[in-house]
């Protein structure tokens, strides 16, 4: 859901300046099964079972690879509860009664040694990483294994530092407060993929991460490693994948090409500490980075939570809400691209990036008027105007739809954010998108 105010403040960075809290680990965690990646799943355990964490519970199945499910604490499993997702559904969560002990399941939190680590090929650490579940944590949860998997020759490692929708700081803080850690998970991908040349894409107002990032790959550790760092626009959707290619290398990736066909890998950085933590310590992600925002918080925080954690404490911490007595617009994930809840009743998966919470505004839509907004300021360069034309008739004309190509749409929602007549137009071109695609 696109989110519009008419009150905008510089929130992020302010909260970007912000340290990190470390937040109290529940008494309950609650571990998502299917999600959208994975629309089945089985569990291994029952109620009543001891649990050790990081231990494997259950397994996601998706159409052409599976996910393990790992405990983020030990404690007893109590049984399934519904909770909101990420995705905005109401979802079921494994729910495990805390014994705050965290008792390791073997094999787990060891240390493997550099040494061990560079001798380990791609294969090896595809595997490391399949079983621990390392996946996009900039929220778009794809397996990180199947990266490890391409047999290109790859020349260029790009590290996506942008964070470019607003609000959202988790990817700053990592930066800023496990710097070695994102340059040893850079370390890592270098010798799976024997390339030295590393380009870590900021954007330029953030002097910041440039200062602490120069600072760091200036250490003689890291002499001669091939890292720099690259300035990129101040713009969104600067940390779209195609766009961030373009402007780091000058290389255009055609709609229906991966970067790896033109010689380019690329990870967001706290995924690149999940790689770190799995190929270091044998360790699933099971507490991650997210910040609790926007204008009807009190004093909006950046937190270390344990995965499976409920949001509301979270936001209690953060003083709980600004005028209480007015509406709320809850959103997982990012104000363009993340998914909005009717409650605060949900859970931080381990691609949740963020809480944002505003106090509703309400909109009514108003018939388009044919302003071409939305076409001129899409970064695909396509024409949601007449997609939105086309899914108004019934029946669709799936010819003429096919020929709009809704399947290109990245889901940024800038169409509905220009929109001068309020209508959601994203909602139009996403369902477009699912038609086109079911019908192929």
């Amino acid at each position: 859901m696109i989110l519009k105010t008419t009150q905008i403040k510089d929130t992020k960075k302010l909260l970007g300046a912000k340290p990190t809290l470390r937040a109290p680990i529940p008494e309950y965690l609650y571990l998502t099964l299917a999600n959208a990646r994975c629309p089945k799943a089985e569990l291994f355990v029952k109620p009543g079972d001891h649990v050790l964490l990081n231990q494997i519970i259950g397994m996601r199945h998706a159409a052409f690879f599976e996910q393990p499910i790992h405990a983020s604490c030990s404690g007893e499993v109590v049984g399934l509860e519904k909770h909101y997702h990420r995705s905005g559904k109401l979802t079921d969560f494994l729910k495990i009664k805390n014994d705050f002990k965290d008792e390791s399941a073997p094999g787990t939190n060891i240390e493997r040694t550099d040494e061990e680590i560079k001798d380990l090929s791609r294969e090896e650490m595809a595997e490391i990483l399949k079983n621990c579940a390392c996946v996009g944590l900039g929220g778009s949860s794809f397996p990180t294994y199947i990266k490890f998997q391409t047999k290109a020759n790859i020349n260029t490692i790009l590290v996506n530092d942008i964070e470019c929708e607003p609000y959202i700081t988790a990817d700053h803080r990592i930066t800023l407060e496990e710097t070695d850690h994102v340059l040893e998970g850079i370390k890592y991908i270098q010798w799976a993929f024997k390339c030295q040349n590393v380009l870590i894409c900021i954007k330029k107002k953030y002097q910041d991460l440039y200062e602490c990032l120069e600072t760091a790959i200036k250490n003689p550790v890291y002499h001669c490693s091939g890292i720099k760092v690259k300035k990129l626009g101040n713009y969104y959707p600067q940390g779209w994948e195609i766009n961030m290619i373009k402007d780091a290398t000058g290389i255009n990736v055609p709609s229906g090409h991966l970067p790896s066909e033109f010689g380019i890998i690329n990870f967001n950085v706290s995924t690149i500490v999940g790689i770190y933590e799995a190929l270091k310590h044998n360790n699933p992600i099971y507490e991650r980075r997210i910040c609790v925002t926007g204008d009807a918080i009190c004093s909006p925080s950046n937190f270390v939570v344990r995965v499976g954690s409920p949001i509301k404490p979270l936001i209690e911490k953060c003083g709980g809400y600004k005028d209480s007595d007015k509406d709320k617009v809850i959103v997982l994930g990012g104000p363009m691209m993340g998914a909005s809840i009717p409650s605060d009743d949900c859970i931080c998966t381990k691609t949740v990036t963020s809480v944002i919470v505003l106090n509703d505004q309400k909109y009514v839509s108003e018939t388009c008027i044919r302003c071409g907004s939305c076409g001129l300021s899409c970064p695909v360069g396509l024409m949601p105007m007449e997609i939105m034309k086309t899914m108004s008739h019934a029946p669709v004309n799936m010819e003429k739809l096919k020929e709009l190509h809704p399947e290109r749409c990245i889901g940024c929602g800038i169409c509905t954010y220009t929109c001068t007549s309020k209508i959601d137009v994203k909602k139009f071109v996403e369902t477009a998108k699912l038609i086109v695609k079911r019908v192929k």
